[in-house]
């Protein structure tokens, strides 16, 4: 088994967006494309569109994969001659929601070991009636679990240090953060960080660094209550439960991200730098994050029964059928979701070895 190639499939977002233009540009590596076994679930005509358009254009000397050499699997949609390169539509949202279901299916049936999507625009699945905050929770929904969450992943170019950094709460109003926000919640959310350090990146006993809610978190209450009316006293609930885990926090935001900014730019060996971050909110945790890797950042869905992972941007309708998205994105999503699939792949293997050990013991 750990010596398959992973089999993932990859989703072509919103047809009116950079996906087929990214997708085609991360399959042109060999680095990327040798290592996996990939298809490009959507549609080929559009594939080829995309490839012709780009390699038409002599200005454009542009190195993409050519679909007719793509295994690609194409879902009949309806209303599909509405869809228009850089107009996200009622006809594209029901489309990308298509071909996300199709993936679901086939990789819940055994037949992919992961999944890679494309980005998709919210607004194009509401038009088209699918009213969802985003693929997470179409994700999770459809794999049947409750416990999920969005863990953000990136590796330096400059000193090879990942950054790991999973949202406690995510696409809600900043008003409503502060009642989301409860110790049950942090608590499935550090079960969630835990099992995913173990089972995905081989890290036991890790550095999990917490973030507190209000600046410098609450000042001993003259900045917010929330610190020392139940976080404080949850953490340290926490640290009782897991003595095998170092918890820090609740750091203050606006200096939580000093040693992964020093790590990220300057020195992987900052002392005592955590091996996974869990940020309250959405801004609080990816401000930071796209900061530091905003062109090779990776959403990773975390908690579900197979792997995976996207682009940390958008559909960029702006720029669509231009030819100068860039796919650096898209390839770090693909290469970390054969990194993922390979580490579970490991897990039984190893778990049996072991046993066999204790046995001969």
């Amino acid at each position: 088994m750990t010596n398959q190639r992973p089999r993932l499939a990859i989703t072509l977002g919103d047809p009116a967006g950079i996906g087929s233009e990214v997708i085609l540009k991360a399959l042109a590596d060999s680095e990327v494309s040798q290592n996996c076994y990939v298809v490009v679930v959507g549609n080929r005509d559009l594939l080829t569109k995309t490839y012709k358009s780009l390699t038409d254009n002599t200005d454009n000397l542009l190195a993409l994969a050519n679909p007719d050499e793509l295994n690609v699997i194409d879902v009949d949609v309806p209303n599909s001659g509405e869809i228009i390169t850089g107009v996200g539509n009622a006809a594209s949202g029901a489309a990308s929601f298509a071909y996300m279901e199709y993936a679901i299916a086939q990789t819940l049936a055994g037949d992919f070991d992961g999944i890679v999507t494309a980005p998709i625009a919210k607004s194009a699945w509401k038009a088209a009636g699918f009213d969802y905050p985003g693929q997470t929770e179409l994700l999770a929904e459809k794999a049947g679990v409750e416990r999920f969450g969005m863990l953000f992943v990136g590796r330096s170019p400059f000193t090879g240090w990942t950054l790991r950094a999973l949202l406690a709460t995510t696409h809600i109003p900043l008003c409503q953060v502060s009642q989301a926000l409860t110790p049950e919640l942090l608590t499935k959310k550090l079960d969630l960080l835990e099992e995913c350090l173990e089972r995905d990146f081989g890290i036991k006993n890790g550095r999990i660094a917490i973030a507190g809610l209000n600046p410098h978190s609450g000042e001993m209450g003259q900045l917010g209550t929330e610190e020392i009316d139940w976080l404080i006293p949850w953490l340290k609930a926490e640290r009782e439960k897991r003595p095998h885990l170092q918890l820090e926090g609740p750091i203050p935001p606006d200096t939580m991200w000093v040693k992964p900014g020093q790590a990220w730019y300057s020195d992987s060996n900052v002392k005592n730098i955590a091996d996974a971050y869990l940020a309250l909110y959405h801004d609080q945790g990816l401000i930071p994050v796209k900061l530091m890797a905003f062109d090779r950042a990776v959403n990773t869905t975390i908690g579900l029964p197979f792997v995976r992972t996207s682009p940390d941007h958008g559909t960029a309708f702006d720029i669509a059928g231009k030819g100068i998205a860039d796919a650096t994105s898209m390839k770090a999503a693909i290469q970390l979701a054969v990194e993922l699939v390979k580490q579970r792949q490991s897990l039984p293997h190893a778990e049996a070895q072991r046993r066999g050990e204790e046995k001969d013991v």
